[in-house]
C-alpha cells in the first residue's frame, strides 16, 4: 500500500514539475531569481531531477546514473525543452524503479547514509518525496512572480 502511494505521488508531482516548466510562456524567466532567491525554476528543476535520479535511479535501481550536483545549480540556459525531457526520463526512472521494489524493501535500510544516519528506504523515499513538493512550490512561486 504505501510503496503504491510513494508512486503516485513522486509520478503525479513529476507530471506537475514538467507542467509548472511547461507554463513558462518566457524562456529566459526559468533562469532568473528575484529578491533574496538564489535558485532559479530552471537549476531548481535540474536539481530535482539529479536528486531523483541520484537516490531512486541509481542508488534503488542500479540505473548507472553519474550526478553532477554542482552542475545543478551552475548551469544556465539549459532550453526548455531539455529540462522537460529531463523532467519525462526522471519521472519513467522513478516509476520503473519504485514498481520493481517489494513492500519489505521500505523497512530495509537505505543503501546510503545521505542525512547523516541511518534510515529506511521507507523513510528517506518520503524525505525525497517531500524535498520534491517543497521546490515545487518555489518554481510555482517564481513562475507567477516572475511572469
Amino acid at each position: 500500500m504505501m510503496l503504491q502511494v510513494l508512486i503516485t505521488i513522486l509520478t503525479r508531482d513529476l507530471e506537475k514539475l514538467y507542467n509548472e516548466i511547461d507554463a513558462f510562456t518566457d524562456e529566459d524567466s526559468i533562469w532568473k531569481t528575484t529578491g533574496n532567491i538564489t535558485n532559479s525554476a530552471g537549476n531548481l528543476c535540474l536539481h530535482l531531477c539529479g536528486n531523483l535520479n541520484t537516490y531512486i535511479g541509481a542508488k534503488l535501481g542500479s540505473s548507472g546514473y553519474v550526478r553532477d550536483r554542482p552542475a545543478e545549480f551552475s548551469r544556465k540556459d539549459v532550453p526548455k525543452s531539455e529540462l522537460l525531457k529531463q523532467v519525462e526520463l526522471t519521472r519513467e526512472i522513478v516509476a520503473q524503479t519504485l514498481q520493481q521494489l517489494q513492500p519489505a524493501d521500505l523497512e530495509k535500510d537505505f543503501p546510503e547514509q545521505v542525512l547523516g544516519k541511518p534510515m529506511t528506504t521507507g523513510f528517506f523515499l518520503v524525505h525525497l518525496t517531500a524535498h520534491l513538493s517543497y521546490h515545487l512550490g518555489q518554481i510555482n512561486y517564481l513562475r507567477r512572480v516572475l511572469e
